[in-house]
Parts: C-alpha cells; sequence; structure tokens
C-alpha cells in the first residue's frame, strides 16, 4: 500500500510545469498501477494545443471552467465542475481556460513523470 499526498509533491519534480499551467503526477509508471494520475492546473488563459500521440487520457473537472475544441471536428465544448472528458482516440484538442481550472488526469499508459509538450503539443 502506498499514501500519495499532493502537497508533499509540491515544488519537487513531480511538479511539472508544462505549455498551459503544472501537474502533480501523483501515480506514474514507476508506481507499477497500469495507469497514472495528475492533478492539473490550468491558470486562465489560452488556447493550449495539446495532442498526446502515445497516451490516452481521461479528464475530471475539479473546478473552473474552459472550453476543450476538438481540432478535427471543430465541436467545443464547455467543461465544467463534475464534468469528465475522454481523450480516447488521441484526440488532437485545445483548451482554454475561462477561469483557473483544476483537473484529475488519467493517463494510460501512465507517464514517466516528467513529460512536457513538444511544439506539436505532444508529450516527450
Amino acid at each position: 500500500m502506498k499514501i500519495v499526498r499532493t502537497k508533499e509533491l509540491e515544488e519537487t519534480k513531480r511538479d511539472v510545469l508544462f505549455t498551459g499551467g503544472n501537474s502533480i503526477r501523483l501515480v506514474i509508471e514507476k508506481d507499477k498501477m497500469g495507469f497514472g494520475i495528475c492533478k492539473t492546473y490550468v491558470p486562465k488563459g489560452g488556447p493550449h494545443h495539446w495532442h498526446y500521440k502515445n497516451h490516452l487520457e481521461a479528464c475530471y473537472c475539479v473546478r473552473g471552467h474552459g472550453y476543450l475544441s476538438n481540432i478535427e471536428t471543430g465541436e467545443k465544448i464547455l467543461i465544467s465542475p463534475d464534468t469528465t472528458y475522454l481523450l480516447d482516440k488521441n484526440d488532437d484538442h485545445t483548451f482554454e481556460a475561462l477561469t483557473d481550472v483544476v483537473l484529475i488526469s488519467v493517463f494510460n499508459p501512465p507517464l514517466i513523470g516528467n513529460e512536457k509538450h513538444d511544439e506539436n503539443g505532444n508529450y516527450i
């Protein structure tokens, strides 16, 4: 059994700045759970382009409001608290935070823990 406290990971190598915010990597590959969990903070602003070619992601909105836009279809969806969105097809997307947003993100496969976005919005 393991216990992970977000406060204990803040300002460590598991607190990663990325294009559009920061992500506290709560569960990563070395935890051997088969998935990863991040607490992601996106301050008001954007839109930010993200496109995870090697990961599937599910996001649960805890706080704030923003627009998720599917680049391929042009669909634009308002994300608000208690909304979950699934990027189940490695969806190329943008996210615009209308207010500060907090998301709980689940990744498959799990992140190694230090990934940042490249110029195409993919994790490297």
